[in-house]
């Protein structure tokens, strides 16, 4: 069975467009988090963006980042993890519905398809007689280019 891969958020277009679908006003800090969130390579954390925003001298405090997160959840376009460490980190990502594959050396995040998970969803309600409305699934390794540098055995 194939995975299919569904592309991360390569730029700031599709939060900027969800916001204004959704009627949201596009004000400069809401901007100014989707080019930072555009701008991450991988998992990333509020004060990932609040160090990002002082680096590059943008007037926009954790408060704003905390909100617009919030906001872009709601939206679809930006996924909350939860790391195996119990951290929480936000991943930019496509308004589908797909999983997670996360680097735990680098946070490098793949988003994928279902991928026939829906098949073992169904069977697992049917068996447990829960009517599931809603299943995540995010799975931790890591990525081909941090296996490269590890040590041979």
């Amino acid at each position: 069975m194939r995975l299919g891969i569904i592309p991360l958020v390569p730029d700031s277009t599709p939060v900027i467009n969800a916001l204004d679908r959704a009627g949201h006003r596009l004000t400069e800090p809401r901007r100014a988090v989707a080019e930072l969130i555009a701008g991450r390579e991988g998992h990333f954390t509020a004060a990932d963006l609040a160090a990002d925003a002082r680096r590059r001298h943008l007037p926009i405090g954790r408060a704003t980042i905390f909100r617009a997160l919030d906001l872009l959840l709601e939206l679809g376009v930006v996924e909350r993890l939860d790391l195996p460490s119990g951290e929480h980190a936000y991943i930019g990502c496509e308004p589908a519905h797909h999983h997670h594959v996360v680097c735990s050396s680098c946070g490098r995040a793949t988003d994928i398809d279902d991928a026939g998970l829906r098949a073992v969803v169904d069977a697992i309600g049917e068996r447990t007689g829960y009517r599931i409305d809603a299943h995540r699934l995010e799975l931790f390794g890591r990525c081909p280019s941090c296996q490269s540098k590890e040590p041979e055995e």
